[in-house]
């Protein structure tokens, strides 16, 4: 017999609508960022202006290696470079580019994607590399990781000091006890030359924590590169982390360098680290043990000196009892754990963050009359049980500043899933909690007209989705393999929306009358 549960939160979690691409925010998207294009042929600069048009990022154009040196001035946010220049190549471009700027990401342009200029460019630290004639797809969304990399390197982490904090930077707030432990543990670890292991749900933090061990490491002056592990298949993933030689699988139609080898001297952080295959714990064992690797189809030993700062939101050693993570890998990440508390047990710290969130999005929306919540949105907000954690108190404040037309955020101007708890629907939903969400969506529909809800797209796809991830999960009898397949969606996927969802799998599987308890999976 399998139950599948959803639980607190009737219609999931709103931040699930901030989904990052390859586990990392877009940063393109209303950016104020400058992209500097060296390139002697004079349609490349019009072309990339057109392909990236209306996302708020500058081209700047430059026909040779001089030309562009002196745009460095006017601090550029991602280099595109060719590789063939007059006055000398793009190799000695960007070794004088990095003497100036060492974490600015260079993609190169390339009409030639196997020669051994091209190999030797991505070894001296190029981010990635395209060929001519130019994907203008593909080129916009690699000018939009490339930008989400330079912001993790250069926007600093602030952690809680008596000085004002920066306005420039992003900040870990917090008060409570369990927020001192994680700062004073930042303040342990980042000096270290030792990998870290950062626990917590998803939307806690994880990722800034790792980037405030980053930025006050002894590597701070290196590369910061992250990966979200449960982002991508298996192969792509091992290609990612290691490169991959010309031929080794079907699409391999050059040789690539993998995020180990770009990222030597600085710091890779790998989120999701939980959701790696079996084969790829192995692979990154041996790297933390021996400190080398191959590339995927490769004989070449490559040595690396990556600092890995993994996180998770899984628990690891219930894996390892369990067979499905490897004990050996477990011990190496756990050189040093830190473990960030869910929002709900954080106490008065909600407070503080929703004062910095308002007045950081008050900001960023242009909303500078906007200074306040009311008693009775407070009220809502702090009784509210935060599944999400951080990231969905982000999204939250960020859909009321834009709902708000007066000076003051009211309990209306709330997403509908925050202002439905302690309803009727939310009791509803908690009574049929271990039953299949309802497919009718006429009672639900007709109580957000009578309720005048602003909400209910998001609300109403939520409820399908929640409805239909739970009958194909009974159908499975709890496979997420075979679930994620009928859906047309990865694994990591399903698993996401599980969780963003809060829906939870507990099994008991009859075979020759002995039960068999499966544990309950996020």
């Amino acid at each position: 017999m399998l139950t599948v549960t959803a639980t607190d939160c009737p219609f999931g979690s709103i931040w699930k609508l901030y989904r990052r691409h390859l586990g990392l925010r877009s940063n393109l998207e209303g950016a104020m960022s400058t992209l500097l294009v060296i390139d002697d042929d004079r349609a490349v600069p019009f072309l990339i202006e057109r392909a990236i048009q209306g996302t708020g990022v500058t081209v700047l154009p430059a026909r040779s290696v001089h030309e562009g040196l002196e745009m460095l001035e006017r601090r550029p946010d991602v280099v595109l470079l060719d590789i063939m220049l007059p006055e000398g190549s793009g190799l000695q471009a960007v070794q004088k580019i990095q003497a100036r700027d060492p974490k600015l990401p260079i993609i190169f342009i390339t009409a030639g994607g196997t020669s051994d200029t091209t190999i030797e460019a991505m070894k001296l630290g190029a981010y990635d590399y395209l060929l001519k004639p130019l994907d203008l797809p593909k080129l916009k969304d690699l000018v939009e990781r490339a930008l989400e990399i330079r912001r993790l390197m250069q926007v600093r982490v602030e952690l809680p000091s008596s000085e004002a904090p920066s306005p420039d930077g992003d900040h870990i707030i917090g008060r409570s006890p369990a927020m001192c432990e994680v700062f004073k543990a930042i303040g342990r670890v980042a000096p270290q030359n030792v990998t870290t292991l950062i626990v917590g749900e998803s939307g806690t933090g994880k990722e800034l924590v790792a980037r405030a061990i980053y930025h006050h490491s002894a590597r701070s002056s290196e590369r910061f590169l992250a990966l979200n592990c449960a982002a991508l298949p298996e192969t792509l993933l091992e290609s990612e982390l290691f490169g991959h030689e010309k031929g080794s699988f079907t699409s391999a139609n050059y040789r690539r360098i993998g995020k180990f080898e770009q990222c030597a001297r600085g710091t890779l952080f790998l989120d999701e680290v939980g959701d790696m295959s079996p084969l790829l714990q192995s692979k990154i064992l041996r790297v933390l043990q021996e400190k080398r690797f191959e590339r995927v189809g490769g004989n070449e030993t490559i040595e690396t000196d990556v600092r890995v700062i993994a996180a998770t939101n899984r628990d690891l050693k219930d894996m390892v009892a369990k067979g499905t993570f490897r004990e050996d890998l477990y011990y190496r990440l756990n050189g040093f754990t830190i473990k960030l508390p869910p929002l709900r047990e954080r106490g008065e710290d909600i407070l503080f963050l929703l004062e910095h969130l308002l007045s950081k999005f008050a900001r960023e929306l242009n909303k500078p009359d906007v200074h306040g919540i009311s008693p009775e949105a407070m009220e809502v907000l702090t009784r509210y049980a935060w599944p999400g954690n951080v990231r969905e108190l982000e999204a939250v404040v960020r859909q009321a500043l834009l709902n708000t037309t007066g000076n003051v955020i009211l309990p209306d101007f709330l997403p509908e899933t925050v202002r439905m708890v302690g309803r009727g629907t939310a009791a509803a939903m908690s009574a049929n909690s271990n039953d299949t969400p309802p497919s009718d969506l006429q009672p639900f529909v007709d109580e957000c007209l009578q309720n005048g809800s602003t909400d209910m797209y998001t609300a109403s796809v939520e409820m399908m989705e929640r409805y239909l991830l739970t009958r194909v999960l009974r159908h499975t009898r709890g496979n997420q393999s075979q679930a994620a397949r009928m859906l047309g969606i990865t694994r990591g996927s399903l698993r996401n929306k599980m969780r963003a969802l809060r829906i939870q799998l507990g099994s008991t599987v009859k075979v020759d009358d002995l039960e068999e308890a499966a544990a309950e999976v996020e």
